[in-house]
């Protein structure tokens, strides 16, 4: 899909064609897509499909007549029937008239001006634009950071009733979801400082963009780091404590079996084929009674006995 944006004030309004100073959105672009805005702005098709690979990392590539810059931004999607996050190539492409966006499905980042929320946008200010969609990506990340730390504390909130497979493979995840975002931002700060290597692309009025992109892009860095280092713990925590159950439950077991065994014994002993005269109570009117009393005092005894030293 094809759209063209061009801002006009604070409005971002639609084009009909691509004109001088506008932003081209190109999204999940088909072959024949692709082959127009190629031969439109005089982009190698190669470059245009970069960042369509799910595999592209972020990198900044210089040619004669524009530069390319591939990101990797947020993404939602589902693993185990959970739904999480992971990262995608973002194209920018910074051409002598225009500023053409490639990715492989619709993000919030670039979403985001469309509606206008973002003040000073001016698309016919190129490098600005593309600094201020670096620092869009690097503030998309901080919020669904958040989020995540948010779903991390409602977690431990209720820690002791987590049970099972299902609230592991969630804790996991979300660690998961923070290791694709720790190695993706990494990969954008290398291209953010490449960007301040680039005498064409750093120019001094659009600087202090860049600066704030660094810096949030940074922030995001520290932010994934320390929530992967909490949820590292937290995950530990949770297998100590079902360890914990385990043990609780595997004693509980042997008590019970320990205190099952004394009415087994006493009742192999009479079950064995000897006179009855050598058997305690063999020849008692009330004999059976009162070996069942006796087990079950006895029974009841050790019971006691495991209880205070809690293992029952």
């Amino acid at each position: 899909m094809i759209e063209v944006y061009r801002s006009y004030g604070r409005e971002m309004r639609r084009q009909d064609q691509i004109v001088p100073g506008a932003w081209i959105e190109l999204t999940s672009p088909t072959s024949e897509e692709t082959v127009q805005i190629a031969q439109a702005l005089g982009i190698d098709e190669d470059d245009l499909l970069a960042a369509i690979d799910p595999e592209e990392k972020a990198r900044v590539q210089t040619e004669d007549d524009y530069t390319l810059i591939v990101v990797d931004i947020p993404a939602r999607e589902e693993r185990h029937h959970e739904q999480t996050y992971n990262t995608i190539p973002l194209g920018i492409i910074l051409t002598q008239d225009n500023v053409l966006t490639v990715c492989s499905e619709e993000t919030s980042v670039l979403r985001s001006f469309h509606d206008t929320r973002i003040r000073d946008v001016d698309t016919s200010n190129r490098l600005a634009f593309v600094y201020r969609i670096m620092l869009r990506i690097a503030l998309r990340y901080q919020q669904v950071l958040a989020g995540i730390d948010r779903t991390r504390t409602e977690f431990e909130e209720r820690i002791e009733n987590v049970e099972g497979e299902a609230d592991l493979i969630r804790l996991h995840e979300l660690e998961s979801t923070l290791v694709y975002f720790t190695t993706s931002l990494r990969g954008n700060a290398n291209v953010l400082n490449r960007l301040t290597r680039y005498g064409h692309l750093n120019q001094a009025e659009d600087r202090d963009i860049l600066d704030d992109a660094i810096v949030e892009n940074q922030q995001a860095i520290e932010m994934a780091q320390i929530y992967r280092e909490i949820i590292d713990g937290t995950r530990e925590l949770v297998s100590t404590l079902m360890d914990s159950r385990l043990n609780s439950v595997m004693e509980r077991l042997t008590s019970v079996t320990i205190i099952l065994s004394i009415p087994t014994v006493i009742s192999g002993a009479y079950g064995m084929n000897v006179a009855g005269q050598w058997m305690p109570l063999a020849d008692a009117a009330h004999g059976f009674a009162i070996i069942n009393f006796i087990t079950l005092g006895a029974c009841i005894a050790l019971a006691l006995l495991l209880r205070k030293r809690k293992l029952l």
